[in-house]
């Protein structure tokens, strides 16, 4: 189980999200056709199957709309579900469960389309040691979760941002003076504390590396499942390898077989098709 994001961390989100959608004057339709003091007894219900994510913020949004909602997760983040399930349920001022209910949905839908795709990425990868993990190709603002959301569906997380690790990439390697160059660079500056990767293209590039030190990690970028295969045997253990580049999902299980540590799936993320999950008066 993966333990939630404290609540104070995920407000400024959720909240910066109501506030774009209530406008400068509020949700005028509920305030035009719901009678003061209406009550309502809702449910968010899944239309497909999936994992859940987002829920932790669903239910903020309709706290902070109005603390007085009762509101019941019945399938926490993390936890598969099928068709039909009913994901939660609110009960309460209806003007409040409607003026939240697009912000909620938005965040659960998204979230859980991240965490759903994850769970057949990672699924792909069963009877292997390779670990799929993300990227931060992610929406402006939403790493945080995005990211959460990947754990959810059983994948690891890559850097959050650019200062949790040192990864260098082609461009860095080409305007550093290359790869002897920037490893070097990076062995008399780095502090000890922090894991350092680099990018290759080529088995010839991946040696070098292997000769000069100085790298934890070595990003194999858009090699073929058999070069990929080849790196493995190169680097025989001593530095961790992580496939990345064309990851459908069809291709998963031969680059895991391969025995490759990770794989990171910019996918996830970036191209991610939002779950359909509805709110059912």
């Amino acid at each position: 189980m993966i333990p939630p994001l404290p609540d104070m961390i995920l407000e400024p989100l959720v909240r910066a999200a109501l506030l774009e959608d209530l406008g400068s004057h509020g949700d005028i339709t509920t305030r035009t056709v719901i009678a003061p003091g209406a009550r309502l007894d809702a449910a968010i219900r899944a239309r497909e199957g999936g994992t859940a994510s987002g829920m932790q913020m669903a239910a903020l949004a309709f706290r902070l709309i109005d603390p007085a909602l009762r509101l019941d997760v019945l399938i926490p983040d993390g936890t598969p579900f099928a068709p039909g399930d009913t994901l939660a349920r609110i009960e309460g001022d209806a003007a409040a469960i409607l003026s939240a209910e697009r912000v909620a949905l938005n965040f659960a839908g998204r979230l859980s389309g991240i965490a759903t795709l994850t769970a057949a990425f990672v699924a792909e990868t069963r009877g292997t040691a390779t670990r799929v993990t993300c990227t931060r190709k992610t929406t402006p603002g939403l790493r945080l979760v995005e990211k959460q959301a990947v754990l959810h569906g059983g994948g690891f997380n890559h850097r959050v941002s650019l200062s949790d690790a040192i990864l260098i990439k082609d461009n860095h390697i080409a305007a550093g003076g290359g790869i002897r160059a920037v490893l070097r660079a990076v062995k008399a500056q780095a502090s000890h504390m922090m894991r350092v990767e680099i990018e290759v293209d080529r088995l010839d590039q991946l040696a070098e590396v292997l000769e000069e030190g100085g790298a934890d990690v070595v990003l194999l970028d858009n090699m073929d499942t058999d070069t990929l295969r080849q790196a493995v045997a190169m680097a025989g253990g001593r530095v961790v390898l992580e496939a990345s580049g064309n990851m459908r999902l069809a291709r998963i299980a031969e680059v895991a077989a391969t025995g490759v540590d990770y794989v990171s799936v910019g996918a996830l993320t970036h191209s991610v098709s939002v779950l359909d999950l509805g709110l059912d008066a």
